[in-house]
C-alpha cells in the first residue's frame, strides 16, 4: 500500500511593538487507497486533528495552553483535503508507475519518569522517533515475559520533517536485576529494534559511616587520655 502525504506550511510573523515572534503553522493530509488523515499544528506540536470516525475536528491542546479552536466546516475542510491527497496519489501512481514508498527506520530510548526507589512505583518510557510511514508495533518484557498487554500507547506524533514520533510506557515497580526491554518493528527496519534496562539500585554502604565514626571516637578517647595525664602531671609538679 503507497501512502502519499501532502504537506502544507504556512509562516506567521506576529509584529508587537517590543518584539517579532515568528510561528510555523503546519497542515498535514495523509492519504492511503483506503486510510487518510488530517491535522493541524503549530511549531510542531499538534492543536486538533480530524476524527473521521465520529466525523468531527478534535482540537488536542489541554485547554489551559489557550488553544485556537475552529468553527464549523473544519472537518469538511479536512475530508476535502483527504479527497486532494487521494486524487495526487492516483496520478503518482499512473506517471510513477507505483513508486517504493519512502521509508525511515525508527530510533528509540528507554528512560524512567522518577528516580528509581526500590519497591516504589514508578513509569518506564519507551520513546520512538524519526519513522516513517506512521505504523510501528511495540512490546515489553520483564525478565522475558511479555508485559505488552500492561503498557500503554499514544497516538503517533508528527514532526516538521514529516516524520513520526511515539510513546510507549510501562508502570512497574522496581525490583533489584530485574530486566525490562522495549522492542520496535518497523517496516524500515531489518529486525526488530531492543532497548534494555535492568534495575541496579545500589544501597547506600554503611562502611564509610562507620569508618568515620570508629576514628571520632578513637581521636576523642586520645583527647581525653592526654587531657587526663597534662593534669596529673601539673598536680606533681
Amino acid at each position: 500500500m503507497i501512502t502519499y502525504l501532502c504537506l502544507s506550511v504556512i509562516c506567521v510573523l506576529l509584529v508587537s511593538t517590543e518584539t517579532k515572534v515568528v510561528h510555523r503553522d503546519l497542515g498535514f493530509a495523509m492519504c492511503s487507497d483506503t486510510n487518510g488523515e488530517y491535522l493541524y499544528g503549530v511549531d510542531g506540536e499538534e492543536m486538533g486533528h480530524a476524527d473521521f470516525t465520529k466525523k468531527e475536528f478534535v482540537m488536542t491542546l489541554p485547554d489551559f495552553a489557550d488553544p485556537l479552536t475552529y468553527g464549523e466546516g473544519a472537518y469538511e475542510a479536512a475530508v476535502g483535503e483527504v479527497d486532494i491527497c487521494r486524487t495526487n496519489l492516483n496520478n503518482h501512481k499512473k506517471a510513477f508507475n507505483y513508486p517504493a514508498e519512502a521509508k525511515n527506520p525508527p530510533q528509540s530510548s528507554i528512560y524512567f519518569k522518577d528516580d528509581v526507589l526500590l519497591e516504589s512505583k514508578n513509569t518506564l518510557i519507551c520513546y520512538i522517533t524519526g519513522f516513517y510511514p506512521p505504523q510501528a508495533g511495540v512490546s515489553w518484557t520483564r525478565n522475558n515475559v511479555n508485559m505488552t498487554d500492561e503498557a500503554t500507547l499514544s497516538r503517533y506524533y508528527l514532526t516538521t520533517d514529516g516524520n513520526f514520533n511515539l510513546v510507549s510506557a510501562l508502570s512497574f515497580t522496581p525490583q533489584q536485576g530485574d530486566i525490562y526491554t522495549c522492542t520496535v518493528q518497523h517496516s524500515a527496519l531489518d529486525r526488530p529494534l531492543t532497548k534494555t534496562w535492568e534495575v541496579d539500585v545500589s544501597l547506600p554502604s554503611v562502611g564509610p559511616s562507620v569508618f568515620c565514626g570508629v576514628g571520632l571516637a578513637v581521636g576523642l578517647l586520645g583527647v581525653a587520655t592526654g587531657t587526663f595525664f597534662l593534669i596529673k602531671g601539673n598536680q606533681c609538679n
